[in-house]
């Protein structure tokens, strides 16, 4: 019976190793990039591509969806976020602005996603298609 429990020990432990492990390198990526683009899709279309690199001032511009849903978006200099949907949850908004590429900001109701890749990074149609499943 005492093996059993060291046994139990020994992989709680190596599990909560790989646990921290796994978040450390989530929260904290090795390689950020210096500058990215914002590729703003709307029904898995792609509305624009912003280089959040070239941005000197803020700036905001409304989307608006087939429905006559709309967001309005803000981009600043390094970064972009929504600032107000109508959309009834609100999640979008709530995200708040992102500057990099670890989570998109998705406005489900209203079909809108910005995602970020690094400007370095070559263009694949891939990414699109992957990005948005119904």
């Amino acid at each position: 019976m005492n093996r059993t429990k060291q046994n139990a020990a020994l992989i709680g432990a190596i599990l909560s190793v790989l646990i921290l492990v796994s978040l450390l390198y989530i929260l904290f990526p090795h390689g950020k990039a210096d500058s990215y683009i914002a590729d703003i899709y709307q029904d898995g279309q792609l509305l624009t591509s912003i280089p959040l690199s070239d941005v000197k001032e803020a700036y905001t511009f409304t989307v608006t969806g087939a429905t006559g849903c709309q967001n309005e978006v803000e981009v600043r200099p390094g970064s972009i976020g929504i600032l107000s949907a109508d959309c009834p949850d609100k999640l979008c908004v709530h995200q708040g602005f992102i500057s990099d590429s670890r989570l998109p900001i998705t406005c489900l109701p209203n079909r809108l996603v910005i995602l970020l890749h690094p400007a370095e990074q070559a263009e694949t149609d891939s990414a699109a298609i992957d990005m948005i499943t119904y």
